[in-house]
């Protein structure tokens, strides 16, 4: 039987190491550290235009049909799945205890001295395990496990920062972290089977991991208090089509806020909000925020970008229980409207968003503050990524 190091020798300097890696079901940092040790010259990814010879066309060929029967088993791997969310969703039963209700509340203090405030951070759309070849944005974007990994604990780092120059102006004890979703690709679209470097549940155990040791770098650097409030997003569903009254049960972020919030559960620190309502909100001093994903809500590709479709869709919410600031993500722009701040990505510019002709952005997240004398938000500044 030849070795990885032989079988990918035909397609070194051909394909990127990503095509070679879905060819033999491994990953593109395997095939680039095999090619390195077995002293094949490292590459860029390019010359996908080449001339085969006639033994690399026949490899090639047998290699397609064998992922060809691959694909034919797509559909039964679909029900296996959902047949897992249902044992998920039996296991969940032992983290009923952890974020309880969809409300969390700062109480207003009267103060004398300096201001008080409270800091929000906004995690969402992370798109984990896509990859983003550079050639395919034409150099505008790079994104795989690697970076990925780097810019999540960027991400900690800098909410550290911040609010540590925020902190020695006003007092601030307590810093909101809302998880509102997508932070893993999942297989929302099929091209996402052949794209992601991770199948979901290996996305989902590495964001976990990811997530642990960035709430312990704020509970280590910061005196904070931690209020977590947690939402699903749309790609990391285990059902073809949202399922509108039971779409947290078939969310695998879900189970991962869950099994997070566990990990936390003895720590005075730390408070998990979990809902199964499409809406949590949060009382600072006074100041209603609500917090969700933001998929039910429609872009359209209107004129005047995002903010008609969301001023409709907020007002409408406000005749049922009104809130003073909206927060959500999924559109992938960082955005402050006055009445809402829209979150940005981490993975940020792909194919897709080029395909839908969005506005272009670097990868970002969003920060704020709510100042409590005042009761409004009163800055607002990206957390940069790169």
């Amino acid at each position: 039987m030849k070795t990885l190091a032989e079988r990918i020798k035909p397609y070194w300097g051909l394909k990127s190491y990503a095509e070679i890696a879905k060819i033999f079901n491994t990953t593109a940092e395997s095939v680039r550290k095999t090619g390195r040790n077995a002293g094949y010259e490292p590459y860029k990814v390019n010359s996908q235009n080449r001339q085969l010879t006639t033994e690399q066309e026949i490899e090639r060929d047998v290699t397609v049909s064998s992922l060809k029967r691959k694909s034919d088993n797509n559909s039964k791997k679909y029900d296996f799945v959902c047949s897992e969310n249902e044992k998920l969703k039996a296991m969940l039963t032992a983290f009923t205890s952890v974020g309880s209700g969809n409300t969390s509340v700062v109480p207003f203090k009267k103060e004398s001295g300096n201001s008080e405030v409270t800091a929000f951070a906004i995690a969402s759309d992370w798109h984990f395990e896509e990859q983003v070849e550079s050639n395919n944005v034409n150099g505008k974007n790079e994104f795989n496990l690697e970076i990925a990994e780097g810019r999540v604990k960027m991400f900690f780092v800098n909410v550290a920062r911040l609010t540590d120059i925020f902190g020695k102006e006003s007092k601030l004890d307590t810093l909101y972290i809302a998880l509102l979703g997508d932070l893993i690709n999942g297989q929302l679209r099929e091209e996402a089977m052949e794209n992601n470097l991770l199948r979901p549940m290996e996305a989902m155990l590495r964001v976990h991991e990811l997530l642990k040791q960035g709430i312990q770098y704020l509970l280590d650097n910061t005196k904070l208090n931690l209020v977590l409030h947690c939402h699903s997003g749309n790609h990391a569903r285990t059902t073809k089509k949202i399922h509108i009254s039971t779409e947290s049960g078939n969310s695998l972020e879900w189970v991962l806020y869950h099994v997070l919030g566990a990990d936390f559960k003895n720590n005075k620190r730390v408070r998990f909000v979990i809902p199964t309502s499409y809406h949590s909100f949060a009382d600072v001093a006074g100041v209603k925020v609500r917090f969700h994903h933001g998929h039910a809500m429609r872009y359209a590709g209107g004129v005047g970008g995002i903010s008609i479709s969301v001023n409709k869709a907020i007002a409408q919410w406000n005749r049922v229980e009104r809130a003073d600031l909206d927060v959500f993500g999924h559109f992938h722009q960082l955005k402050d409207g006055g009445n809402f701040v829209c979150n940005g990505s981490l993975i940020g510019w792909n194919e897709f968003a080029n395909f839908i002709k969005a506005d272009f952005e670097k990868p970002k997240q969003a920060f704020f503050l709510i100042d409590h004398k005042r009761k409004e938000k009163t800055v607002t500044t990206p957390i940069f990524l790169t």
